[in-house]
């Protein structure tokens, strides 16, 4: 069975993931897809990329680096709001520290918009993935999913900043879709299924 890690220790990002990737198969057989914790992996990355896929890559790459047999997935993503000059960006991990609660980061961005109305309140969340081949190869792909900025957290499906993000088109935040709804037209959701795409192709072109 082939081994994919993904460069994260991240739970809430790993149950996601591994739903998306269920069905991925490569080289006709399925994978196991282990988070760095489980592949006992333990890194310190600096992420000084200036754009999500940048970062996403230096993930990849330092995991790779670490087990030179595995393909390994890395992500890299964030929420933009367009009002605040798409802050927290890149930063949207470390934002007011990397310590510091998402309830307490959801509660400042909706207190830097007070008074801005539904039509200013724009925003998306960005994912980008990168992938790393045994042969040094990269793949990469970037999606993102619009909405609003909320006026107060709502929901408790979900996680980071899903509580403040509305999607217009449901009426809810991320943080109130059920799983099935948000990896249909989440961010992650849309990166990862054409990740998987890509490598399914590349990896049948291999063996033909």
């Amino acid at each position: 069975m082939q081994k994919i890690i993904f460069a994260t220790g991240n739970a809430g990002k790993m149950k996601e993931i591994r739903t998306i990737l269920a069905d991925l198969k490569l080289e006709g057989s399925p994978v196991e897809i282990l988070s760095m914790k489980e592949a006992g992996i333990s890194l310190d990355i600096d992420e000084n990329g200036s754009s999500f896929i940048e970062n996403a890559v230096i993930k990849a790459k330092a995991v790779a680096a670490a087990d030179a047999g595995a393909v390994v997935l890395a992500d890299d993503s964030g929420l933009e709001i367009d009002y605040l000059n798409k802050e927290p960006g890149i930063y949207s991990a470390r934002y007011l520290g990397e310590d510091t609660s998402y309830h307490e980061k959801n509660h400042n961005l909706i207190e830097r918009l007070t008074g801005v109305p539904d039509e200013k309140r724009t925003a998306r969340f960005v994912c980008a993935i990168a992938c790393v081949l045994p042969d040094g190869k990269i793949l990469t792909e970037e999606a993102t999913i619009e909405g609003r900025i909320g006026y107060e957290e709502k929901g408790e499906n979900g996680f980071g900043y899903d509580p403040i993000f509305m999607v217009p088109a449901y009426g809810k935040s991320t943080a109130q879709l059920s799983e099935e709804e948000k990896n249909a037209i989440s961010h992650r959701g849309k990166a990862l299924r054409a990740m998987k795409k890509q490598m399914e192709k590349l990896y049948e072109q291999k063996n033909c």
